[in-house]
């Protein structure tokens, strides 16, 4: 019997170990699968399998960027990072990285936006001052960032955009503003540009 079990975890294993391999691979057998398409001349089926394998690079390119979603400040407790990609409908196409903080009835969400082409557009918004209007232009981490707080709701959020691919945008309700602008400053920039 023992044999058995034995015998029976062994092969679970080796198939769970296959299966990961299989989709390990998912990337590098689309795009051969989508060669092979354009080869045929299916010009529809390799753009179906291009357009997947891109998805596939934002998702990984998402699970990556989780990393850089900073830890909880002392006295907070932080959920799990959620990434998710977005169809072309939605940003322009892009991914969404986001991470919840809890203290008692205090809460801050990091939201970082990236690969969305509609980023290029944004810049030169982000550099317009009419952009900024009702908030105030701060330096966080040596980034040009707007401010918005409103000190008798004891909410506001900040908004800054790096390297001119991620929009960080930094929201808190029953907060103070200085533990605001402490989560914005803990998020890593120079390693977000190294990406």
């Amino acid at each position: 019997m023992k044999t058995i079990l034995k015998t029976l975890s062994h092969a679970s294993l080796a198939t769970i170990l296959l299966t990961v391999s299989i989709t390990a691979d998912d990337i590098s057998d689309t795009l051969e699968e989508a060669l092979a398409s354009y080869k045929k001349g299916d010009v529809s089926q390799t753009k179906e399998d291009v357009i997947y394998v891109l998805e596939l690079l934002k998702q990984k390119n998402g699970n990556t960027l989780k990393e850089h979603l900073p830890p909880a400040l002392d006295g907070w407790e932080a959920e799990e990072a959620k990434s998710e990609t977005a169809g072309a409908g939605m940003l322009g196409g892009g991914t969404v990285l986001s991470r919840s903080y809890k203290k008692d009835k205090s809460k801050i969400v990091i939201e970082i936006i990236t690969d969305s082409p509609l980023l290029q557009g944004l810049g030169s918004m982000f550099a317009n001052p009419m952009f900024n209007s009702g908030g105030e232009i701060k330096r966080i981490n040596r980034e040009k960032a707007t401010v918005k707080y409103n000190k008798k709701r004891e909410s506001g959020e900040i908004v800054l955009m790096l390297d001119k691919r991620f929009v960080i945008n930094v929201k808190g309700t029953n907060v103070s503003k200085e533990v605001l602008i402490e989560y914005a400053e803990a998020i890593d920039f120079k390693a977000l540009k190294k990406m």
